[in-house]
């Protein structure tokens, strides 16, 4: 005889696929109570990965599938950004990794649960909150072994790299980066620099994109971009550039 245990047993496992992480507000909309829950660990149908965070008993579960739960069952808002969302998009050729990092970046005051930043993922995680840019600007969804997680725009993701220079990413090594971003979205770029609210990234942006030569460069509307008042020193001992009022490192002047 089937009972109520084995039909949600049965629908929670439909939802739980191979690499994927369930979370309690998930497992609460499937009609699955508290002590239920219990019956399903205590019985080795689920297996806890920390407090909150479930998955199959065995299964092997990447960050994807934890950022995945995040993403679609917390309501946190976090995207993977900076160099880890373009190396997602295919330029990680363009920079040097020293160690696998995972860049994660969320608006301010944003926490992420012990169960995700406890677990080993294999990679290192470097976790954001900044007011730069707008959370629903310039991101998109991927597929990234398999699973669908949130990820910067290229667009997105150079200026998230330049808002953590010079103290987390190398300039000159975004301007490399930058070297191979021939196919930005002018409309987007203009968009995403006319929210921004570090005046640094916003000049750093555009000297870089003037540096690269790129075609795309002529059709941002600068007009629609603050770029403050004011001399901004990224690096002591810098080299000035007069016309976006910026100190650059004498490296990147000279590329």
């Amino acid at each position: 005889m089937t009972t109520d245990k084995d039909t949600k047993l049965r629908r929670l496992f439909k939802i739980l696929h191979q690499g994927n992480v369930i979370t309690i507000p998930l497992l609460y909309s499937l009609d699955i109570s508290d002590d239920l829950r219990k019956y399903y660990l205590e019985s080795g149908w689920l297996e806890s990965l920390g407090r909150g965070a479930y998955k199959k008993p065995g299964d092997k579960v990447g960050w994807q599938g934890a950022l995945n739960a995040l993403q679609k069952q917390t309501g946190i808002n976090v995207h993977v950004g900076g160099l880890s969302a373009l190396e997602q998009h295919g330029y990680s050729h363009y920079f040097r990794l020293s160690k696998a990092r995972l860049y994660l970046f969320s608006p301010r005051q944003s926490t992420l649960p012990k169960w995700f930043t406890n677990v080993n993922w294999g990679v290192e995680i470097f976790h954001k909150t900044t007011s730069l840019l707008p959370h629903d600007n310039g991101i998109k969804e991927m597929e990234i072994k398999g699973i669908s997680v949130a990820v910067s725009s290229p667009e997105r993701a150079i200026m998230e790299c330049l808002h953590l220079a010079p103290q987390n990413t190398d300039l000159v090594e975004c301007f490399q980066v930058f070297e191979g971003l021939v196919n930005l979205k002018p409309g987007l770029v203009t968009e995403l620099l006319s929210k921004c609210k570090s005046i640094k990234v916003k000049r750093l942006f555009l000297y870089m994109a003037e540096k690269a030569g790129h075609q795309w460069f002529q059709f941002i509307k600068t007009d629609k971009i603050d770029l403050g008042n004011g001399k901004r020193m990224i690096t002591e001992k810098g080299v000035y550039n007069a016309k976006y009022l910026i100190y650059i490192p004498k490296e990147l002047a000279e590329l």
